[in-house]
């Protein structure tokens, strides 16, 4: 069910008023990542303000780039960044480059905290939100080089495909963050979800692809993505990775 705010006036909505693509679940962090949170969340993680819940984004919340990185580079934004693997190799890979972790869940941002630090990796910041109010109210329009949606959950039952964080609706969303030519890169192990994200994305007028067009086609695996666990488990499980990707048209 969705998160509650511990501070809500009386009379103000206490749940948000759509599905989101995730449950908090509680759980404890280890002393590291309690240690981690505390020493290095004054660097690497936002400070949102907050509007109906613990991981929502205050509708007048904004992030201006050049001020939080200290200057004016390509900005790569992974939704759903999980233990942070993907996003801290490219961001210590790739120092030119900016780079923005959306996660929820606090110990897997902890983790990508103890990584980056470890790597070196000065060019990312992280945000504990729900991804879909990163992308319409946090950003700037226009300010994302790249989005990446890597292995989001597919909520496989069909109940909880309400749940999909890639459906109807999301393809304007992803649009709007995007600059004109900016590509939307995005890969799962579930066959299902994987035809449900190409008929969204196919039907966004903000959205090209910038694969082969032919109908039943996928985009060549993105060779900036790192092999994780996560994607190791799935082929070891014997599932296809199926990745996309699409560019966003110039805006009229």
């Amino acid at each position: 069910m969705p998160d509650e705010p511990s501070d809500a006036a009386p009379d103000a909505p206490r749940f948000r008023d759509k599905p989101v693509s995730f449950v908090r679940r509680s759980g404890r962090m280890s002393e590291a990542q309690e240690r981690a949170w505390a020493e290095l969340a004054p660097f690497y993680a936002l400070d949102v303000p907050r509007d109906v819940a613990s991981t929502s984004v205050h509708p007048d919340a904004r992030l201006v780039p050049a001020e939080t990185y200290g200057r004016t580079a390509p900005l790569i934004v992974e939704i759903g960044s999980g233990q942070g693997h993907a996003i801290v190799s490219a961001a210590s890979s790739r120092p030119d480059d900016d780079f923005l972790a959306v996660e929820v869940f606090r110990a897997g941002l902890a983790r990508t905290m103890l990584d980056a630090d470890r790597a070196g990796a000065r060019n990312l910041r992280l945000v504990e939100a729900n991804a879909p109010e990163v992308l319409e109210t946090l950003l700037p329009e226009g300010s994302a080089d790249e989005v990446w949606v890597f292995f989001p959950d597919p909520w496989h039952k069909s109940r909880h495909n309400k749940r999909r964080l890639v459906k109807d609706g999301f393809g304007a969303v992803a649009g709007r963050a995007l600059r004109d030519g900016g590509v939307l890169r995005l890969a799962t192990d579930w066959e299902d979800y994987a035809l449900q994200m190409r008929d969204v994305l196919d039907a966004a007028s903000e959205l090209e692809r910038a694969f082969d067009a032919d109908g039943d086609a996928w985009a060549p695996r993105f060779d900036g993505r790192v092999m994780t666990a996560f994607e190791r488990k799935g082929l070891n499980k014997g599932r296809d990775i199926r990745d996309l990707a699409y560019r966003r048209v110039a805006r009229g």
